[in-house]
């Protein structure tokens, strides 16, 4: 059986989630039929729309933990959740989403079952032993991990699979969880929250076309025909780590190892050499299309497709045939 922590926002499911979900189902098939169970943590009674989106992942129990010392997020508390689940349900697997919150609560979960934990796994290689690849140095290597524990922990890396519907939709069982929670797992813990700041990067992440920009740029004032590509294709801009420091766009717009990791279905890299660090952030890019005036440069011998030739040049063309399509 598999095990799964689901997160959740005022929308139901959060994306990570359900690709996790979609994740374990993979991994459930490969291993012979393994059942899908999630682990909702939280106050008051699962929603309606979160039972219903677990259903179409195809989750069949959902194992229900709340009560006061669980109404807000606390790592170790959560832990002991996921742990006691996993010990009494006979987990073969434990996972969740490689966010902040999957992450930590898995360390801790990895602890308390003294095993190995593999972080930002994004694909696997073998069932028996399961061996995993994962991202490690900010997503620029992967790496192989053998897990031979008794359970497997591991998170899923953001975008390591399209989450999608099961073929086979369930009504979840759901079972209610008693844990007793010690003080000692609330020393860490969320006591209050204020208003979410407007998260400016948000559109970079999930945008489905991405225009990038480098250094090729030129100036604060060379992104014109890059903005208006990116509007002639429904998508946003993304910049380079230079373009941020030079001050010449704000930092909600990188794409990087420091940035945003992007996943769109077109990434357009103009004028950007493709250093290591950038590459971590957009390899996960369906299509590349790289417009460069060096031949020679990493973004160019990475991409898909590319354009040699001066962005300034080759970009508003671009344009003008969008346009004239468009009209």
């Amino acid at each position: 059986m598999i095990t799964v922590l689901v997160e959740t926002d005022d929308q139901g499911l959060v994306e990570v989630s359900r690709e996790a979900l979609t994740f374990a189902r993979d991994l459930a098939r490969q291993s012979g039929g393994a059942a899908v169970h999630a682990v909702l943590i939280g106050a008051g009674d699962p929603a309606p729309q979160v039972l219903a989106q677990l259903g179409e992942q195809g989750v069949e129990t959902v194992h229900h933990a709340s009560g006061e010392r669980l109404s807000s997020y606390a790592a170790a508390a959560w832990a002991a959740v996921v742990a006691d689940v996993a010990r009494g349900a006979g987990a073969r697997v434990v996972l969740a989403a490689g966010s902040p919150r999957g992450n930590e609560v898995l360390a801790h979960v990895a602890v308390r079952c003294a095993v190995a934990m593999a972080a930002n796994v994004v694909g696997v290689e073998d069932v028996d032993p399961l061996v995993v690849t994962r991202q490690v140095v900010g997503g620029a290597v992967l790496e192989e991990m053998r897990l031979a524990d008794e359970v497997a922990v591991l998170s899923v890396a953001g975008h390591a699979c399209e989450p999608a519907a099961a073929e086979q939709p369930t009504e979840p069982e759901i079972a209610s969880v008693t844990v007793a929670v010690s003080d000692g797992d609330l020393v860490g813990r969320v006591v209050r929250t204020g208003t979410k700041p407007v998260d400016e990067s948000a559109a970079l992440t999930s945008a489905r076309v991405v225009v990038g920009a480098g250094r090729g740029a030129g100036s604060a004032d060379g992104f014109k025909e890059l903005l208006q590509l990116a509007d002639l294709l429904g998508g946003t801009l993304g910049v380079s780590r230079v373009v941020t420091s030079l001050g010449w766009r704000p930092h909600h717009e990188q794409v990087g190892q420091t940035g945003s990791r992007i996943s769109p279905d077109l990434y357009i890299p103009c004028g950007i050499s493709g250093a290591i660090q950038h590459w971590a952030g957009c390899q996960s890019a369906k299509t590349i299309l790289a417009i460069n005036t060096d031949a020679d440069t990493p973004m160019v011998t990475l991409a898909h497709y590319a354009v040699i030739g001066d962005l300034h040049e080759v970009v508003p063309a671009i344009n003008e045939e969008l346009q004239r399509r468009q009209a």
